[in-house]
């Protein structure tokens, strides 16, 4: 092997046993072998010998990961860095375009992982026109060998199922965009469904070629359609373009995504583009938001900064939310430290309603910072008492004394 394969392949590959401990280290230490192979290629290391390792590392992660848990991401990142890489790396090597094109057809059809996917535009200056109508070839000879797909009217996208078809229409997405055919792109994203995901990536698709007005009427399209998360994920990006190329209108948009779905994200990017006509719309806005104390105390802590109105708030709902309160009372133990030791209290006593180990630990953190907080102070003697009034009622639960043993 090279000395490149010596440096990189050795992070990739292992024996070990990544599905039950490991792989967030190893995904880490993959991660290290992409950098490596990105340095090598912008070092002017040999193209060719960069290009076989990146493919050797790809083929090693991917089999990899088949065999191990990679809950954490990192093994995923890291392939996704390398094939990312691979395009780049490929255009310096210029394997011939039969080379290339072979393996582009092997991952994406022949390989046992079907996780991840590689962009033929991505591949396009590599390819060349030659290459690219190999590939298209190629594609078309797999689909005539998997014949007509049977659809269903009522499921129309279910055609789509199955790893051959997905990848094919993959493809066939993508190329649109590389051959900037409008028709085809709409034809080929939206899939003629009132999906709004579908719409997003028709708005995507649209924007990446630069037909910006097509892209922002697919994007309100599909935030127009219904209330549900996709809408909702569809005026956030529908908001992006507008910030980008239509500054003018970007109050009235976020104005439009917060009525329809108020909350503290929608509200902070509201207050965000509002600037000095802020004043104008705040007792709105936070009307709104009152039916949603989380939301409303996230927005007047984090993005107004007004802790004390935020406790006021806090108080006068019905404030459930448990990692609310612990952000709250961070915020005004500089204000009142004292006044914070209530919602601590009921923290406690809602853990300790249900007997579980977890529940104990988070518990005693709660109540040693109580003690820290009350030190000096006259709330001294009363959280002690609540402690001894814990341990009483607690007697039964020896998990749970262990744990007040060990913070003392």
């Amino acid at each position: 092997m090279s000395e490149l394969a010596d440096n990189v392949l050795p992070l990739i590959r292992t024996r070990a046993d990544l599905h039950r401990r490991g792989s967030t280290a190893h995904g880490k230490q993959m991660s290290v072998a992409v950098d490596r192979l990105a340095a090598a290629a912008a070092s002017g290391t040999d193209p060719q010998d960069v290009l076989s390792v990146t493919q050797k590392a790809i083929a090693s992660a991917t089999t990899l990961i088949m065999r191990a848990d990679d809950s954490s991401g990192y093994m995923g990142d890291a392939i996704r860095g390398l094939l990312a890489l691979h395009p780049q790396v490929a255009v310096d090597a210029k394997p011939t375009p039969s080379k290339l094109v072979k393996w582009m057809i092997d991952f994406q059809f022949h390989n046992e992982c079907d996780f991840f996917t590689i962009d033929p535009v991505a591949y396009a200056p590599a390819l060349g026109k030659r290459g690219i109508a190999a590939y298209r070839a190629e594609l078309e000879e797999i689909r005539e060998a998997l014949g007509p797909p049977v659809i269903d009217p009522e499921r129309p996208w279910a055609a789509e199922f199955g790893r051959s078809r997905f990848a094919l229409a993959y493809n066939d997405r993508r190329l649109a965009v590389l051959d900037r055919d409008v028709d085809k792109i709409i034809d080929t994203h939206a899939r003629r469904q009132p999906n709004a995901a579908f719409l997003q990536d028709t708005a995507i698709a649209l924007a990446e070629i630069g037909e910006i007005d097509l892209a922002i009427e697919y994007a309100r399209k599909a935030s127009d359609l219904g209330s549900g998360f996709q809408s909702q994920a569809a005026a956030g990006y529908l908001s992006e373009l507008i910030s980008e190329h239509r500054p003018t209108e970007l109050l009235s948009t976020r104005l439009d995504t917060f009525a329809r779905w108020p909350s503290f994200a929608t509200a902070t990017d509201l207050h965000e583009a509002a600037g000095d006509e802020w004043p104008d719309l705040a007792d709105d806005v936070l009307t709104k938001l009152a039916d949603r104390p989380a939301e409303l105390i996230l927005f007047l802590l984090r993005t107004l900064g007004n802790v004390e109105c935020a406790w006021q708030q806090a108080h006068s709902s019905e404030l459930g939310d448990e990692e609310v309160w612990l952000e709250l009372v961070n915020a005004y133990e500089t204000i009142d430290p004292v006044a914070a030791l209530g919602p601590l209290q009921r923290i406690v006593e809602e853990r300790l309603a249900t007997a579980h180990p977890r529940n104990y630990r988070q518990a005693t953190r709660v109540l040693t910072r109580m003690r820290r907080i009350a030190a000096g102070t006259t709330a001294a003697n009363t959280v002690s008492e609540l402690i001894d009034r814990l341990r009483t009622e607690n007697r039964h639960r020896p998990r749970l004394q262990a744990e007040f043993d060990q913070a003392g």
